[in-house]
């Protein structure tokens, strides 16, 4: 019963309204004082509530003494209600004023299912082009929306680190797990919508799901790069890899040893794709140096 009056009120009824409702389309006809004494309400509050039902034209009265009261058809008000509704929503799409504010601000979400609802929506209001980075499991919670994105005649890209399961229609770069990666930190995901909005986000792990959405031009940037960067070194990899890890080393380990470790020094370095990995704690204490040298 409680479902019921909540949904009635999600229509627009009072509490009360949503009650007179509940027992008229149960009981049937029922004057107002049959119904306070279903209710235990009192009856001028319950005659005030079948008043506003009725100029509503969810309830139907009849004339003489005593007025007796009687619910309108459920689907009869649904489709009063639908028409107001949408009429209201066509009516505020046209006369709200239009922000068209850049959102250059860094907006931040917190919680699972409001990640996961805005990047569906983004994903959903894409118009041109979509560019993920992503693991197979946020990839498979999102496989439905990312299916529609081509649909929709958006250029679709997913950078994918493990096994996604995603439509033939989703062009795909897939990539294994690095080694390092530690799953206490969670998953890193990003986004980039349009070449104009930048999500980056966490999921997974030991901290709640957190996500971040800027239309700031440095982001924009940086996650382009990042992203056709990705897709270079996977092009590479698929021509040339066992070339490319002789030369280079794996995951071009050579080449960061190169820029990151001292001459005559060796240590575990982070992988050039996949979740890259901070320089160790230990390597940056004595006491890591010191075993280092033993």
């Amino acid at each position: 019963m409680e479902d019921i009056h909540l949904h009635l009120k999600n229509l627009g009824f009072t509490d009360l309204e949503a009650k007179c409702l509940h027992v008229l389309a149960e009981s049937g006809t029922q004057t107002g004082y049959e119904i306070a004494k279903q209710l235990g309400v009192s009856r001028s509050n319950v005659y005030s509530a079948l008043q506003k039902l009725a100029e509503k034209g969810a309830v139907l009265t009849s004339h003489g003494e005593p007025t007796h009261y009687q619910s309108v058809p459920i689907e009869e008000i649904g489709d009063r209600v639908e028409a107001e509704l949408q009429a209201s929503i066509r009516y505020v799409k046209e006369h709200m004023p239009k922000q068209g504010a850049h959102r250059s601000e860094y907006f931040s979400l917190e919680g699972d299912t409001k990640v996961l609802d805005r990047i569906r929506t983004e994903l959903r209001k894409a118009k041109e082009e979509v560019l993920c980075d992503l693991w197979a499991q946020e990839a498979q919670l999102l496989k439905e929306e990312l299916r529609k994105v081509p649909a929709q005649g958006v250029r679709l890209l997913v950078s994918a680190i493990g096994d996604a399961a995603l439509p033939s229609s989703v062009q795909q770069f897939s990539h294994k797990r690095d080694a390092t990666w530690n799953e206490r930190n969670g998953r890193k995901f990003t986004l980039l919508i349009d070449r104009k909005l930048a999500i980056v986000g966490t999921r997974g792990g030991d901290e709640p799901t957190l996500a971040m959405l800027t239309e700031h031009p440095a982001m924009v940037e940086l996650l382009l790069n990042s992203f056709w960067r990705d897709v270079v070194i996977h092009e590479l990899q698929q021509d040339m890899g066992a070339k490319l890890e002789d030369k280079y080393g794996k995951n071009f380990k050579k080449i960061i040893q190169k820029y990151t470790v001292p001459e005559g020094r060796e240590k575990d370095t982070p992988s050039v794709e996949g979740e890259a990995a901070s320089t160790t704690d230990e390597s940056k204490t004595g006491e890591g140096k010191r075993k280092k040298k033993k």
